[in-house]
């Protein structure tokens, strides 16, 4: 009996889910626990695998096209099944009959193709893979295998730069290294030839020299309609998921994006070269490492032409930029979050002398080095426990009292914000928490953050005191019912037993769900929290 897969909820947030790759096609086999397709949410792209067996009857969301939460993802049976009833509705009626023609065929025997024939057994083609979902073509950044090299599955073949970021490229088969299609720093469009990999010795050259972009799948079995499956044998087109962001050598400038290699932006950094000066003789105008050797500095004056956009005087102009689906699901959510939940904010200034001298002390520990931040995530841990109801989670049906305390920690990132949580965080040491913090804000810039570390937070802090704000109010992130946001430590007169002296504090505002916490509650809390802040020794105890 057939089986209708929907698009799955990822997520806790997830609202709608993007195809990045399907791994598997219209005619396959499908066992138990294969990887059906990588699901790209709002969060991450994660792999989703096949609770059945049986034959992959009907996609019904291509790569790259974006649907519901719960519609019709993909239809898995018997061979030759009929599937009509499962696709009223969720198809045009006058592409169904060609859809059912489709799945009830009998599956194409690979060996039948004439040209994958052609190819001397065990040879693949690695193609350009498409590492983002607005990329075009890609530059080979840094060959880490060469002609020649014995690669095993999962080795990192190339870092590919795509129009985002320079990605790690791995092979998913193993062999001997046999052809590279591009040098480094060469361009080329998605689904060209990358490279070649087979058994030691065998002769590629022709091979290299018919490739035709797009695959090696006849052009008989290539259909026009966007909707129909079109096998490619022999063709590896490695899914997005599957790389691993490394380095953004992007930079944005008021007057477009830079391109650099990964070794003349590293140059460039320990040199103090601001690459917006750079001129680069790569493709496409690409920064590589002669030009980082070859640099001559320029004045003030002749650089600033270099990194201000030239608009004439009287003249409109602006520039437009994608909203990245990180973007848009922060958006929807804070927007949900400020107009759902009545927020209302409690703001309070601490004494932080005991703190500052309390942080220098523990930092005079060899091999010890914690920030005020990690200070304030282990007090609020501390605070929480002791007030459950701040601790909370607001649900339509229910509100839950968290026993245990995840504290999320906001981190800018290009695109936005990204909260990665410390997970009971009330049973941390300083040391423990401060180690957490780094290594999180780390992945979360260069987006190496995991699904299960962006999830299941009780209470999040906010913390733009580094950029010398004083004081500012924060969108509670749902489900939870406060967020705390911390401003920075200001050197002011404050006036302590009747007399104005030297002093320094802290101002914090949080922000409280009035669903789930009163007002007093919220003052409760922010007075135990007072006391861990003004006598931090109080949190070793």
């Amino acid at each position: 009996m057939a089986e209708v897969i929907n698009m799955p909820r990822l997520s806790d947030t997830m609202e709608e889910g993007t195809v990045a790759v399907w791994l598997k096609n219209v005619g396959d086999k499908i066992e138990e626990g294969d990887i059906l397709a990588e699901i790209e949410t709002d969060k991450a792209t994660m792999e989703f695998e096949s609770f059945y067996e049986g034959t992959l009857l009907y996609i019904g969301v291509q790569e790259g096209e974006t649907t519901e939460v719960d519609k019709l993802l993909a239809i898995i049976g018997e061979a030759g099944e009929d599937i009509s009833s499962h696709l009223n509705g969720n198809i045009e009626n006058e592409d169904k009959e060609d859809v059912i023609e489709s799945a009830n065929a009998a599956p194409q025997d690979a060996s039948t193709d004439a040209k994958s024939e052609a190819l001397p057994e065990g040879v693949i083609v690695v193609t350009m893979p498409r590492l983002s979902d607005t990329m075009e073509e890609g530059t080979v950044a840094t060959w880490l295998k060469n002609v020649g090299d014995e690669v095993e599955e999962g080795d990192i073949l190339a870092e590919i730069e795509t129009d985002k970021a320079t990605m790690e490229f791995e092979s998913f088969q193993s062999g001997t290294l046999l052809y590279v299609g591009l040098n480094e720093g060469d361009s080329a469009k998605v689904d060209a030839l990358l490279a070649i990999i087979g058994p030691a010795g065998t002769d590629v050259a022709h091979i290299a020299k018919n490739f035709k972009v797009g695959g090696d799948a006849p052009k008989e079995e290539v259909k026009p309609e966007p909707k129909k499956e079109t096998p490619k044998v022999a063709v590896v087109k490695t899914p997005e998921a599957a790389t691993k962001p490394v380095v953004n050598v992007t930079t944005n400038t008021a007057n477009g994006r830079i391109f650099a290699s990964p070794l003349a932006k590293k140059m460039a950094e320990e040199k103090g070269i601001q690459l917006a000066q750079v001129s680069g003789s790569g493709e496409n105008g690409r920064i590589v490492k002669k030009d980082i050797e070859n640099f001559t500095p320029v004045s003030t004056a002749q650089s600033s032409s270099l990194v201000a956009k030239f608009v004439p005087s009287g003249q409109e102009d602006f520039d437009e930029v994608a909203n990245s689906n990180m973007r848009k699901a922060i958006a929807k959510n804070l927007a949900k979050s400020k107009f759902s939940a009545p927020h209302y904010y409690l703001n309070v200034e601490f004494d932080m002398e005991n703190a500052m001298a309390f942080r220098a002390q523990y930092n005079s520990l060899p091999e010890t080095k914690i920030s005020y931040n990690d200070m304030i995530v282990k007090a609020c841990a501390l605070a929480l426990r002791q007030h459950p109801q701040v601790n909370s989670q607001w649900f339509d049906d229910r509100m839950q009292l968290n026993n245990h305390v995840h504290i999320g920690v906001a981190v800018a990132v290009p695109d936005g914000l990204l909260v990665p949580v410390v997970k009971f965080a009330n049973e941390q040491s300083l040391t423990q928490i401060g180690a957490a913090v780094k290594d999180y804000a780390g992945k979360a810039r260069n987006k190496k953050l995991a699904l299960d570390e962006m999830e299941g937070s009780t209470f999040t802090i906010s913390n733009l005191g580094m950029f010398g704000i004083e004081s500012f109010t924060s969108i509670i992130n749902q489900p939870n019912s406060a967020i705390l946001s911390v401003g920075a430590i200001v050197a002011k007169p404050v006036v302590k037993n009747g007399n104005v002296v030297a002093g320094n504090t802290m101002k914090l505002t949080l922000a409280c769900d009035h669903r789930t916490v009163d007002g007093a509650t919220g003052a409760q809390f922010l007075q135990t929290l007072k006391g861990y802040i003004e006598n931090p020794v109080t949190m070793l105890v």
